[in-house]
This record gives structure tokens, sequence and C-alpha cells, in this order.
């Protein structure tokens, strides 16, 4: 199991200096890959009021795939986007922007997708909301075979491209596509068109039954689902180390392909008090 990292953008990501320092940390400890969240705009909820979500107009989020190709140039890590809103892109631009990223780290990407929750975040991007589940079961295709064949014609019911395609192609191809998923017709969609899962349950809270509704998507489309990754999440949270290193054995026994360790949420100070957050842990897990 690859034991890798979440960027902790929302309590450090308007400092530059820590995205090098944390990368460069998490690189040097030996942490397998770097994960990180995604949200273009933040709403201001004195104008739109609640409108769901966890992340406002004050939670800073680093762009994933510009900070990627800047930390693939020091560090050995490999990178996933753990979720990027796909819907919210121009396919044919997430598809140049991930090569791009898939190239500088040495084909060390995934890229993780979902269709997100906020509206408002929607509409100011000028994609409709409703559609968006649409959106990115056909751009999955759409994305692989931009990053699979020197010229591609695809007229379909959101994309029409017409002798055109990427130059260069990524090392990886296609790049691996995982899908950020929770509700079983999502679930479903992940079965059908996905390379892996991030989950948002856990071992004994869920994740089984929905593991078994992806199988249910995946026998439905004729595919094989051995190569089929998840990645499980855990947070440092109160800094109980053998509390850590009990929920990664949990996910391993799971039999989870990756792991994402969380230092948000723990009251930590600046970028320093995540780094040694992750120094613990890394002591630890080995």
């Amino acid at each position: 199991m690859d034991i890798g990292v979440v960027f902790p953008q929302t309590e450090v990501g308007g400092d530059p200096v820590a995205v090098r320092a944390f990368g460069q940390a998490a690189s040097d400890l030996g942490y397998t890959h770097l994960a990180a969240y995604d949200h273009v705009l933040g709403a201001d909820l004195s104008v739109h009021g609640d409108i769901g979500g966890p992340y406002t107009i004050d939670d800073p989020f680093r762009e994933p795939l510009c900070m990627f190709s800047y930390l693939a140039g020091f560090t050995k890590l490999a990178f996933a986007t753990s979720i990027l809103i796909g819907p919210q892109r121009q396919t044919a631009l997430l598809a140049k922007q991930a090569a791009e990223v898939d190239l500088l780290s040495g084909g060390r990407f995934r890229l993780g997708l979902g269709v997100g929750w906020n509206k408002m975040e929607y509409d100011a991007l000028g994609v409709p909301f409703e559609q968006r589940g649409a959106i990115l079961e056909e751009q999955v295709a759409v994305l692989r075979a931009l990053w699979t064949h020197k010229r591609v014609d695809i007229d379909s019911r959101f994309h029409k491209i017409e002798a055109a395609g990427l130059a260069p192609l990524p090392r990886q191809r296609p790049i691996p596509i995982w899908i950020g998923a929770h509700q079983p017709v999502a679930l479903r969609r992940a079965g059908r068109v996905a390379d892996g899962w991030f989950p948002q349950f856990r071992p004994g809270g869920g994740l089984e039954a929905a593991l078994e509704i992806i199988r249910e998507g995946a026998t439905e489309a004729g595919r094989d689902m051995s190569t089929f990754g998840f990645e499980g999440r855990v947070e440092y949270g109160t800094g109980d180390l053998d509390k850590v290193a009990k929920h990664v054995g949990r996910w391993r026994d799971a039999g989870a392909s990756h792991l994402s360790l969380i230092t948000m949420h723990a009251n930590l100070q600046g970028v320093n008090g995540h780094i040694g957050a992750l120094e613990a842990m890394a002591q630890v897990l080995g």
C-alpha cells in the first residue's frame, strides 16, 4: 500500500513558501505521493447564504496541476488530484494540462475527478450544474482518447473535436483516472469508467457496501476489477499515533492500494507544525 500525504492547503495554502517546504519534507520522509483538493472559487456567504459545503471565500486553494508541476521539479513524489472537479473545465485543456504534469513528473500522476457540490462555482465558470454527471462520464472517454491517439475525431453530446490531438502525448497512455464518489449513481459510474476510487467511507463504515456497488457497475460494463485501486484517508487528529497506526492497518486489511495521511483539522501551527506531524507519523509507520 502506497502511503502519501494531503497538502494542507486550507491551512497553509496562502503561503507560497509552504508549498515547497511541505512537498520537500514529504519527499524526504519517504512518502510516495502528494494529493490535493480543488476549488476554483469560494463563495461570500454574506451574499450567497449557506451553499451547503465546508469552504468559503476565506479558504485558500492552490491550483493543483500548477502546484504539482512546480513540485515535480525537485521532489520524487507522485501526485494525485483527490479530486479535481472535471466538468467545470474544458476537456481538451484539462487533457493538455494533465499531460504536462505527467511528463514533468515522469509518469507519476493520477487524475482524480469528481462532480463537486458548489453550484455557484459552476455558474461562474459557465457550466450547467445539473448536467455535471453526464459531462464527467463523457469527459473520461475524451481524455483517454486525447492521451492515447495522435489524432482524435469526436462528435458527442458535450464534445466536438475534429482531426486534432495533443503534442507531446503524456508518458502514461492513458493517465490513470480515479473518481471520487459516494452516492450510488456515482459509485456505479466509477465502476463503469474509472481506474480507481477515492472513498468517503471507512472500513466497517460503509466501505464494503460501496465497493460492491462499484463492482456492480464494472460488471454491467464488462470491466475487469483486478487492477482497480482505492485510496483511504487517515487523519493525524489529536496526534494519537497508536490510533493513526491502527487506522492505517484497517485500510491495509481492507485492500486499499493507496493511503493519504491528513494533517489538517489538528490545530497545527504553520507549515512547520504540519511537517512535524508528517515526521511523527513516518516514524510510527516506518
